[in-house]
């Protein structure tokens, strides 16, 4: 079992065959799927590099625990102590190496219609050569000329990429949410337990955020200060119960049969996570006593200090960034995702079937299986047409790479940037989260009147 298995892993390494695990008890794998998966461990590979550079606890780490680690920096020529290879600068050659690599692909294979062709066995294969090739891109950033000035130039590349990141992932959340919304309404019409479920998870949701709302005003605004804090908790909460009301109204009903209240419900969470994180972010405000002291208001009431605290938050916001990261890149590069502000007036199939993991929805029905000696089986299910756009989904990995580079560097604070201070305040990541929730309610908003305001073009 262990030579045929190995076999069919050369196959994938330095050939076109889709990979698979040597285990045969697991469960069958899309060549498409494992090909999105591949791609997103390279990315996640690099990720945890690029936070090891931003990390001084675990630089110390290794310093200590590495024998001749002194003597290595000094034979790769990086400094003392490896300087050169770790803090914001170094995060942004890594992420400008793997930004080209999946900037390449994506012109590599513009116009992929099959898997069939040369340039579709490159990108579902051959992934030794392809990591090797990642790990020549991510170490040729450190040889650039004139490096002021491409820390610079790049800083503003990278701000423009990450925004646009972020605007995909608002868009994946607003399709996330009418796509909820008509998958289980299609099994309401059959089953009255698919009506319970719906109206369940509406008030849960709104009890949630509900909840949220008050919380900040508990701890995060104070009657002499904080007035930013009092602004936007009220401006975000009227704009979600704005548009909740709007999703129920007879005019948008008319267009949009289907809207209820779970989508409002499920953008109203996302608002008040955005909000919430927006205001942790804020720099702490102090105001002065009576006595002469100064204290800190309208902070997250459950910090102690603690060093073990500090870094529970750190790791707990690290892998929620990870989390969001793959699934914008692999969620949005399907076909039904990739048209995310499309809304029609009858766009629910007729032969819709409510699932509780609705999402999972595959693309095709039929695939052509075939065995893998040895270990899973892996099911070719593209030789007739793609079941994602291959430049598409690069490109997002590319936008995915500055998104990574700006966050775990802060953003525009990234001189003093380390990942222990990733929750910590600063005005950009404030304003950016705050414009993140803004946006995201316009763009749920322009789903609700866009088939209203232009029926022609939103007709089935």
């Amino acid at each position: 079992m262990c030579t045929p298995c190995c076999v069919s892993q050369l196959a994938c390494c330095c050939g076109s065959a889709g990979c698979a695990l040597c285990c045969g008890c697991c469960p069958k794998i899309k060549q498409s799927t494992s090909t999105r998966f591949m791609y997103a461990l390279f990315f996640m590979l690099v990720t945890v590099t690029c936070v090891i550079m931003m990390s001084p606890t675990v630089e110390k780490e290794i310093r200590d625990n590495i024998p001749f680690y002194s003597e290595m920096c000094h034979r790769l020529n990086a400094g003392e102590n490896c300087s050169n290879l770790v803090g914001y600068s170094a995060v942004y050659k890594v992420c400008f190496g793997m930004a080209c690599f999946f900037f390449v692909f994506a012109v590599l294979t513009i116009r992929v219609q099959t898997s069939t062709g040369c340039r579709a066995a490159v990108h579902n294969g051959f992934w030794c050569f392809k990591f090797v090739a990642l790990l020549a891109c991510c170490a040729g950033g450190f040889f650039l000329p004139n490096e002021e000035r491409f820390l610079e130039v790049w800083r503003y590349v990278g701000a423009a990429g990450g925004f646009l990141f972020i605007l995909i992932q608002l868009m994946l959340l607003v399709q996330f949410a009418h796509r909820w919304n008509q998958n289980w309404s299609s099994g309401a019409k059959y089953n009255k337990i698919w009506y319970a479920a719906l109206v369940l998870v509406t008030l849960v949701m709104f009890s949630v955020a509900v909840g949220a709302m008050v919380f900040m005003i508990r701890f995060y605004t104070h009657p002499e200060a904080c007035f930013l804090n009092k602004l936007f908790l009220g401006v975000n909460g009227g704009l979600c119960f704005i548009v909740s009301l709007l999703a129920i109204s007879p005019y948008i009903q008319t267009f949009q049969p289907t809207s209820g209240l779970l989508q409002p419900a499920v953008i109203t969470v996302y608002v008040m996570y955005l909000t919430f994180s927006a205001l942790a972010s804020k720099p702490i405000e102090t105001i002065e006593k009576d006595n002469g002291k100064n204290y800190t208001v309208c902070v997250f009431p459950f910090n102690s200090g603690l060093q073990s605290d500090t870094s529970i938050v750190t790791g707990v916001g690290t892998v929620i960034l990870f989390g969001c990261i793959l699934y914008s890149c692999l969620i949005s590069t399907t076909k039904r995702s990739s048209a995310a502000l499309r809304v029609y007036r009858n766009d629910m199939p007729e032969n819709e079937r409510a699932r509780c993991c609705f999402c999972c929805n595959d693309d095709t029905e039929d695939y052509d299986d075939e065995k893998t000696a040895g270990g899973q089986n892996v099911m070719y299910d593209e030789k007739e047409g793609t079941i994602y756009s291959y430049c598409y989904f690069h490109f997002v990995f590319f936008l995915g790479s500055l998104y990574v580079m700006m966050t775990v560097t802060n953003w525009f604070h990234y001189d003093n940037a380390k990942i222990e201070r990733l929750l910590e305040g600063s005005w950009s990541v404030f304003w950016i989260k705050m414009a993140s929730c803004w946006v995201c309610l316009f763009l749920y908003m322009w789903t609700l009147v866009a088939p209203m305001l232009c029926p022609k073009r939103f007709e089935a």
